[in-house]
């Protein structure tokens, strides 16, 4: 199956020279949700706007649902939601009226049960006759998606839904993502939260300095780059690794009482038994032991270093 969105080779360098984007290709299988994770200025925000039509490339090519993107704006257009970090309608705009509005927009005709049904879902409907500026933080967060709803699209960007908002709204916006997922939607987000990306997220994309360093499933991502810790609580704290462990690349943590071993869970030989073996050969006790596996965050920081 063709992707529902396809970039390729896709540039922008600003006056003065500094270039957002550098040769970024990137496909979208349609129904997926895809975070798209970086840290600031990597140029999260920039791909999207340009995909959206709202920054023009310097070279590259965007293709929506088939149309080209840079030749065909308008039909490629409205294929796309976008829910931006900030509020730009109108305070004194009514909730209702500003969705409709929204749907205007796209030459579509006024469809009162259409908004009726988004307003609801996202816990609006009881503010339809509000003005915007009567609304709480987290509520004008949600009108921001009821307004890229509005026109139906077949593809919705998140630009950093939750950032900024309370436990129990970031929670509520992973309820609903699910929810446009089990509808066919393809939802595209970037987020600080890594674990919103664990969370919510089928495959991964790592953009840093401009370029796109990675794309993976998410599952195969914590399969082939995750890792498991094994903590040993030792019965007395050691002031360094004993030269007769050095192979084991073992980290000590808690002022000494702690012995950390990092291992790959689907190598062949862990490694553990050997390690057993030396502790107690090296005369080093300990009283328990505990595994952790790393997280997609863990995976993340170390990426964006080795980027």
């Amino acid at each position: 199956m063709a992707p529902i969105l396809s970039v390729r080779d896709l540039e922008k360098t600003y006056e003065g020279g500094f270039q957002a984007l550098k040769s970024v290709s990137l496909d979208i299988r349609e129904g997926e949700v895809f975070a798209l994770l970086g840290p600031n200025g990597a140029g999260k925000t920039t791909l999207i706007s340009t995909i959206c039509g709202l920054v023009r490339p310097t070279s590259g090519s965007i293709e929506v649902g088939g149309h080209d993107a840079l030749k065909n704006f308008r039909a490629a257009r409205r294929l796309i939601g976008l829910v931006p970090q900030e509020m730009p309608t109108a305070p004194f705009e009514m909730v209702a009226d500003t969705v409709s509005f929204s749907r205007g927009l796209f030459g579509l005709k006024r469809d009162p049960a259409l908004v009726e049904s988004i307003l609801k879902d996202l816990s609006l409907w009881d503010k339809r006759d509000n003005a915007i500026m009567a609304l709480s933080g987290g509520m004008k967060r949600r009108l921001l998606v009821a307004k890229a709803l509005a026109h139906e699209p077949r593809i919705l960007f998140l630009d950093e839904p939750t950032a900024g908002v309370d436990v129990e709204l970031r929670h509520d916006m992973w309820r609903i993502v699910g929810e446009l997922k089990e509808r066919g939607v393809t939802i595209i987000l970037t987020t600080h939260y890594i674990e919103e990306a664990e969370e919510m997220a089928d495959r991964v994309g790592v953009i840093n300095g401009g370029e796109i360093i990675l794309v993976e499933d998410k599952a195969e991502l914590m399969r082939k780059l995750g890792r498991k810790l094994l903590t040993l609580s030792l019965s007395e704290p050691l002031a360094a690794v004993p030269q007769a462990l050095a192979r084991y690349d073992l980290m000590l943590a808690n002022d000494g009482a702690s012995l950390v071993y990092t291992y790959d869970t689907h190598a062949e030989r862990t490694g553990i038994t050997s390690l057993l073996t030396d502790l107690s050969a090296a005369g080093v006790r300990f009283q328990d032991l505990q595994t952790d596996q790393s997280s997609l965050e863990d995976i993340f920081v170390d990426l964006v270093k080795g980027g």
